[in-house]
């Protein structure tokens, strides 16, 4: 069986969950350096979703790293299963976020700026640009490893 690349266990996936991780931290960091996020619920479930994505992506990250470091890709069904539904999911959840983040953001900046200083809201919007981007790299490895699992 050849291996997809970006499925579990292949440089490309260490570097699709190693991107994953970089890009949700630099959205969470982001978001949590302006100390109003607490007062919109979107940026708060940003937050929250990205406090999630991050140990998800990292121990995968481990995991891939480790499986090409030993040259032994993860084949079991049951597992690569869990891995499929926790990305799928996961995947939901970020676009979610960034989505509702980018429009309150939006929402802010065209309320004459009264709601948000452009320097606050310039971080929003990079926060929800990183989030975008770890969705993408998300969607792509879920993709990968949907492929991947019926052909085991």
């Amino acid at each position: 069986m050849d291996d997809v690349p970006g499925s579990v266990g292949t440089s490309a996936s260490f570097s699709l969950r190693l991107g994953q991780t970089i890009f949700s931290s630099a959205s969470l960091l982001f978001m949590s350096l302006g100390v109003e996020f607490y007062s919109y619920t979107s940026f708060c479930y940003l937050v929250t979703i990205m406090g999630l994505a991050i140990p998800w992506s990292f121990t995968l990250a481990i995991v891939d790293g480790y499986s090409v470091l030993v040259k032994c890709p993860i084949r079991q069904p049951g597992i690569l299963l869990i891995i499929v539904l926790g990305d799928w999911v996961l995947s939901t959840l970020i676009l979610a976020a960034a989505c509702s983040t980018a429009s309150v953001v939006d929402l802010l900046i065209h309320s004459d700026g009264f709601h948000c200083p452009s320097k606050i809201c310039c971080r929003y919007q990079i926060s929800a640009a990183m989030a975008f981007l770890s969705w993408f790299l998300s969607m792509a490895s879920s993709l990968f490893n949907l492929w991947l699992l019926p052909s085991l």
